[in-house]
C-alpha cells in the first residue's frame, strides 16, 4: 500500500512537505502521522520533509501502518464484492443490513463483515465506509482501505466528482417527468431519526430525478444526488407528494415490498491513485424487480 510520486521540474522550488500537500492532497493531520511514523521516503531513504525537492527524485509514502479496529467485532458473512484493489473495496449491500454497528446491530452490520474480511486477508486497518446507506436501502457501498483514500473520496464528494445515483419506486404518477428538488432538510424536532423540509434551518439539499417507467399507480424513478443528506431521496420524494413504496417513515406500507424501495445502483468517481474514471453499476435486487 505505497504511493509513489516523481518530483517534476516545476516542483523544485517547493519543499517536499509542500508537494505532499499541493500535489498529493495529503491533509496536515495525516501528513503529521506519516512523518511521526517515518513513512515518507525520498529515493528509498527516510527524509526531512522540510527539504527542497530535486527534479527526478521519487517520493514514496507507505500507508500500511497497522491500525487498531478492535472496537468492531469481526463477523463472518457473505459479501457481494463488486470491485477490489489495494486501496478500496466496493460492496453490494443487501437491504436489512446496517452500515455501522449499533446497540441493536452490534455484530451483524456490514462493518462487522468487512472487519472479518480484512482480518482474513491480513489487513490491519480501521473500517472506513466512504458512503452510507440506510438499513432498508440496498446497493453500492465503498470501504476505503486506508485514511488517505477516505480523504480523497471525501474531497471528491465535496467537489461533486464522486457521484451517486439511485433507483426507487414511488407512489403515483409524476406530472413532471424530469426535474430537480431543491428543498433544505433538517432533523425533525424531538426525533432522532426522522428528517423534514425546513426552509429556515435546513441544510441545502438537491436531488435531480427522472421518471424511467410508469405503472398503474406507481413509478420507477432515477435520482442523482447533488448533496448527501440523511434520508434525502425519501424526504424529497415525500415532499412532492410521491413517497417511496414501502417507506413507513415518510409514507405508508406497501403490498409490493416490505422496505423502502430504494437502491444505490451507480457510483462514478476518480480512482485516487490511478486517476482513472471509474463507474460501478449493479442491477435492481429481486424484491425491486417489479
Amino acid at each position: 500500500m505505497k504511493l509513489k510520486y516523481e518530483i517534476k521540474e516545476n516542483n523544485q522550488s517547493q519543499s517536499i512537505h509542500q508537494i505532499l500537500i499541493n500535489e498529493l492532497s495529503l491533509s496536515t493531520r495525516l501528513l503529521s502521522k506519516l512523518i511521526k511514523n517515518q513513512k515518507i521516503r525520498v529515493n528509498q531513504n527516510i527524509c526531512d520533509t522540510r527539504n527542497l525537492a530535486n527534479s527526478g527524485d521519487v517520493i514514496e509514502i507507505d500507508f500500511a501502518t497497522p491500525e487498531n479496529s478492535s472496537n468492531i467485532v469481526p463477523t463472518k458473512m457473505k459479501l457481494d464484492i463488486i470491485y477490489e484493489d489495494d486501496w478500496f473495496v466496493v460492496i453490494n449491500k443487501p437491504a436489512g443490513i446496517p452500515i455501522h454497528p449499533s446497540r441493536l446491530h452490534y455484530t451483524d452490520s456490514l462493518s462487522n463483515g468487512i472487519k472479518f474480511y480484512f482480518d482474513s486477508i491480513g489487513l490491519a486497518k480501521k473500517i472506513r465506509p466512504v458512503n452510507r446507506l440506510d438499513l432498508g436501502t440496498s446497493g453500492l457501498v465503498i470501504f476505503a482501505k486506508c485514511e488517505y483514500i477516505q480523504e480523497c473520496f471525501a474531497r471528491q464528494m465535496a467537489n461533486k466528482i464522486f457521484q451517486k445515483e439511485y433507483l426507487c419506486f414511488v407512489n403515483g404518477i409524476l406530472e413532471q417527468k424530469i426535474g430537480t428538488i431543491d428543498l433544505p432538510i433538517a432533523r425533525k424536532k424531538d426525533s432522532i431519526i426522522e428528517r423534514c423540509i425546513d426552509k429556515n434551518n435546513g441544510q441545502p439539499s438537491v436531488t435531480h430525478y427522472e421518471v424511467m417507467k410508469e405503472f398503474s399507480n406507481y413509478s420507477l424513478v432515477k435520482c442523482k444526488l447533488e448533496t448527501g443528506r440523511t434520508h434525502q431521496i425519501r424526504v424529497h420524494m415525500a415532499a412532492i407528494g410521491h413517497p417511496l413504496l414501502g417507506d413507513t417513515l415518510y409514507g405508508t406500507e406497501s403490498s409490493l415490498i416490505n422496505r423502502q424501495a430504494l437502491h444505490s445502483y451507480r457510483i462514478s468517481c476518480i480512482h485516487p491513485i490511478t486517476k482513472n474514471r471509474l463507474v460501478f453499476e449493479i442491477d435492481l435486487p429481486i424484491d425491486m424487480k417489479m
